[in-house]
Parts: structure tokens; C-alpha cells; sequence
């Protein structure tokens, strides 16, 4: 012997001006009869139109970033860790001269990025520098290694200076220090709020 199929609730209709209750006739059925569905066709349309925007931008999105080429995933990361650094130094003048000023600054590299890349997300590697002394002077190297053994020790130092293993970093690598730096730089800025 079956059970009998279990009769559908009644729903109340989603035209506003009828919100008669009806029993459903199929899955999904929100209004008592076609004309309250041609009533209300206009709002459902907006809906519709808004939910395949938003798929649309979804999927546009997804689209990008497959193609993303991994010298974008590069250059995200090391805004990011930048971003960190300057972050981190805010308070702190110039690592080359020793000056605080209002123009800009850069998070300068003691070992640059071209000549040693397995330091380019080294923080010990990396300071505030004001743009004449990063971008003018060429880093200013003298007075940055004088001030940089003064700030983290000549042993740091000597670390930096000394060999390194290059590092191949994968799209995942550069997803994972952008997001890392990104949370950094946000804690630090909570912080100083």
C-alpha cells in the first residue's frame, strides 16, 4: 500500500494587487493565474536583468584571471609588499639620508631586485626611501649601508650581501605574498588608526 503524494501549502500570490492564496500547480509557481503573471512580468524582468549582470561580470572576471600573464601576479605582489614596507616605516625617515619630508616615498631595495631577486620580498632587503634618494641617486648605497647596519646589525648585512638561492615563484607563490603583504599592511594600518 503507498502513502498518498503530499498535497502542495497554499502560497499567497506575488502580484501585490491580487495576494489571493492558491494551491501551486508546479514547482516554482509564485501567482494564482497568467494574468498576475503578465502583471508583474516588468519587476521579475529587472531581476533577471540584474542576476545574469552579475553572472555576466562574475564570469568577465573568472575570464581575466585566467589570462592574467604571471608578470601582472609579479607586479601585484610587489605593490603589496611595497605597500607593507612603507607601511612599516612610516615613522621612519629616509633610510639613506635621514630626512623626513612630504614628497614621496619608495620602499627601496639595499640589493636591487635585478641584481639579486630572491631578496625582492626580503624585508631586511627593503626600507622607506624617499624618491631622490631611491630614484636620483641610484639608491644612494653608501649612506643606505651605513644607516642599514645602524638599523638591523653588520651581521643582517653581511646576510644580505652574501650568495643567495634563486627563486622561482609560481602564480600561486605571488597569489599568496599579495594576499599575505595585503592583510600586513591592513593590520598595520588598523593599528595606527
Amino acid at each position: 500500500m503507498s502513502l498518498p503524494a503530499k498535497q502542495p501549502r497554499p502560497k499567497k500570490c506575488k502580484n501585490p494587487v491580487c495576494g489571493e492564496k492558491f494551491v501551486p500547480q508546479r514547482l516554482g509557481q509564485a501567482v494564482c493565474s497568467p494574468r498576475c503573471g503578465l502583471a508583474i512580468k516588468e519587476v521579475n524582468q529587472e531581476k533577471a536583468r540584474k542576476a545574469l549582470a552579475d553572472v555576466g561580470r562574475k564570469e568577465l572576471r573568472a575570464a581575466k584571471e585566467r589570462v592574467k600573464p604571471k608578470g601582472q601576479y609579479m607586479r601585484e605582489a610587489q605593490a603589496a609588499f611595497n605597500s607593507w614596507v612603507r607601511e612599516r616605516d612610516a615613522k621612519l625617515p629616509c633610510i639613506s639620508c635621514g630626512r623626513h619630508h612630504e614628497g614621496k616615498y619608495d620602499a627601496g631595495h639595499y640589493r636591487t631586485v635585478g641584481s639579486n631577486p630572491a631578496l625582492r620580498f626580503e624585508p631586511l632587503n627593503c626600507h622607506k626611501q624617499c624618491v631622490p634618494c631611491n630614484q636620483h641617486k641610484s639608491g644612494d648605497i653608501v649612506n643606505y649601508r651605513i644607516n642599514l647596519v645602524q638599523k638591523i646589525g653588520a651581521e643582517a648585512v653581511a646576510w644580505i650581501e652574501g650568495p643567495h638561492e634563486p627563486c622561482k615563484y609560481t602564480v600561486e607563490d605571488l597569489k599568496a605574498i599579495t594576499a599575505e603583504y595585503r592583510a600586513k599592511t591592513k593590520e598595520l594600518k588598523r593599528a595606527a588608526a
